[in-house]
C-alpha cells in the first residue's frame, strides 16, 4: 500500500499568521521589545518561536479536529505551556489564528510528481 501524500505547511505563511494574529509573548506587538516583521533580519533569531504550536494547530485542522478544540489548544499553549497565564484576549487571538489557517488556500505545499516540495 502506498503511503498517503501528506502536504507540508508553508513556513512563511504560518509565521505570517502567527506573528500577525497571535504573538502571545508580545515580542513584535505594541509595546513589545522588538518591532517590524518576523522576517526582518534583526528578528530572525526568534522567528521560529511559535512554529511548533502553529504547525500542530494547522495539522489538527487538516485532520478534521473541531475548530473549538484547536482554539482551546492554542489558548492552553499560551496559558500553560508558555506560562503566560490567562489573558482576556487569548480566546479571540486563537480564534483569529484558526480562522486564518482555515482560509489560507496557499498554506499547504504539495510534492511534485518526483516527491519534492518546492
Amino acid at each position: 500500500m502506498d503511503d498517503p501524500i501528506v502536504p507540508r505547511v508553508r513556513l512563511f505563511r504560518i509565521r505570517d499568521i502567527g506573528w500577525t494574529l497571535w504573538d502571545p509573548i508580545g515580542l513584535l506587538g505594541p509595546g513589545g521589545p522588538f518591532s517590524g516583521k518576523w522576517s526582518d533580519d534583526r528578528n530572525k533569531r526568534f522567528a521560529d518561536e511559535y512554529d511548533t504550536y502553529l504547525i500542530d494547530a494547522a495539522h489538527q485542522l487538516r485532520r478534521g479536529v473541531p475548530t473549538e478544540t484547536v482554539v482551546a489548544y492554542l489558548v492552553d499553549v499560551e496559558a500553560n505551556t508558555m506560562g503566560m497565564g490567562k489573558h482576556r484576549d487569548a480566546q479571540t487571538r486563537a480564534e483569529a489564528v484558526v480562522s486564518a489557517i482555515r482560509q489560507d488556500d496557499l498554506l499547504w505545499a504539495w510534492p511534485d510528481e518526483d516527491g519534492r516540495f518546492r
